[in-house]
């Protein structure tokens, strides 16, 4: 059994991103979570999901996000230093062209087993994650990722980009035929994420502007008109669609909190990589985060998965992945204007992650707990995912608001704990 730390020095003044404790605690436990998720990698195609052992689940359908997120995360690995990430990065990166690839008629295919189309749709939210892969694998030096990201842009710019909205459509069937008229945020925040990676990566102007039309949509004229919350689900002419509910996971109806933290985190990102000109973005991004801390906050610890448009807790069902991207979004804040009040959100954040979702025996973050706090399993099954916790531990680590993978580029790796 490891040795169990906490996540920084309980009585340190300060912010505990100043602290050599915290900082080398967010990096091992990154370290952590990229040995065990290392597991993913199988002799054939593709990759195993993962059950909270780290042993192969016994349904091998891969998605195109799980492939994407696995590239993604493990060449933030290689950059970072950590041994035999590349291993991953090459198998993700094969599959992709070799099977999510639709060699018939372009773009990527939701869902594989093996080398047989389980689900064939072309869908704008898994489409972002592959250029997000692919400007990953870029800054980490794979050969292949200029030919992908050129590739996957000019599938989004022919099949998703609407230029009088500034917006991405959502999906397709797959030969390109309509499959819904659904508009939605969630595929176009990923896209946001992407894009500003894929900036980072070419340089290439196209991908900040877009970024930055995204942003202005959601962050600049939804947000400030629904007192900072952001509904999920559009019509098709980008009207707020209030009665859709879909997916309890992917497209849960009202507002999802952990978008908020998840924009408001590269809002601040684009601002700085566009020059800091906009003097309103920074409070607009404090705005988006502090709401969704106040709406969500469960009195018994965690944030709750999913809101009504007044604010309202709809599902207090308390995963993972708000609480790292809450992490990220507060980082971000710390490092823009050091208020106290931040501080003890990083730290309250923290701790309650490190006390009931890291697995301090195994590795990875379990993905649910229950009202008393406990380990479940409603939606998913096993550790589904290295994507959120990872860059919950890296981001902190990095110097500023945007080149994030320059920074890690010069990180030091430390040694299991």
């Amino acid at each position: 059994m490891n040795e169990q730390h906490p996540p920084g020095p309980a009585e340190a003044p300060g912010f505990w991103l100043d602290t050599p404790e915290h900082r080398q605690w967010l990096m091992s436990e990154a370290e952590r979570q990229w040995t065990f998720f290392a597991a993913s990698l199988r002799d054939g195609p593709g990759f195993f999901s993962l059950d909270t052992a780290g042993n192969p689940l016994s349904d091998d359908t891969q998605e195109l996000h799980s492939t994407t997120r696995l590239i993604h995360a493990f060449a933030l690995g290689q950059i970072s230093g950590h041994a035999g990430a590349d291993r991953i990065v090459e198998h993700g990166m094969a599959y992709l062209r070799d099977h999510h690839h639709d060699a018939e008629h372009g773009g990527y295919l939701w869902a594989l087993r093996g080398d047989a189309i389980v689900d064939d749709r072309k869908l704008a939210y898994g489409h972002v994650f592959v250029l997000l892969a692919g400007a990953s694998a870029k800054m980490a030096g794979h050969p292949d990722a200029d030919a992908l990201i050129t590739d996957v842009s000019d599938i989004l710019d022919k099949h998703y980009w609407e230029e009088d909205a500034g917006l991405f459509a959502d999906e397709w069937n797959r030969d390109w035929t309509p499959f819904s008229t659904y508009r939605g945020m969630n595929a176009n925040m990923h896209a946001v994420e992407a894009l500003l990676t894929a900036y980072e990566a070419t340089g290439q102007d196209v991908f900040l502007s877009r970024a930055g039309r995204i942003l202005e949509f959601f962050t600049a004229r939804i947000a400030p008109a629904e007192n900072w919350r952001l509904p999920e689900h559009y019509s098709q002419d980008w009207e707020i669609d209030r009665s859709y509910a879909g997916n309890p996971m992917f497209r849960p109806a009202g507002t999802t909190p952990g978008h908020s933290f998840e924009l408001g985190r590269l809002l601040l990102q684009f601002w700085d990589l566009s020059g800091r000109q906009d003097r309103n973005m920074p409070v607009t991004a404090r705005h988006l985060i502090e709401r969704a801390l106040k709406d969500a906050w469960c009195a018994h610890g965690g944030l709750a998965y999913t809101l009504e448009f007044g604010g309202k807790v709809s599902a207090s069902t308390r995963f993972w992945w708000p609480v790292t991207e809450a992490i990220g979004a507060v980082a971000a804040l710390i490092k823009l204007d050091r208020q106290a009040s931040d501080e003890q959100w990083y730290r309250k954040l923290w701790t309650f992650a490190d006390t009931h979702f890291i697995d301090h025996i195994r590795g990875g973050w379990f993905p649910e707990i229950d009202n008393a706090g406990q380990v479940t399993s409603t939606i998913f099954k096993g550790k589904p995912d290295i994507y959120h916790s990872v860059q919950a531990c890296l981001f902190p680590l990095t110097n500023g608001l945007s080149g994030h993978i320059d920074d890690l580029k010069h990180s030091e790796p430390v040694a299991m704990r």
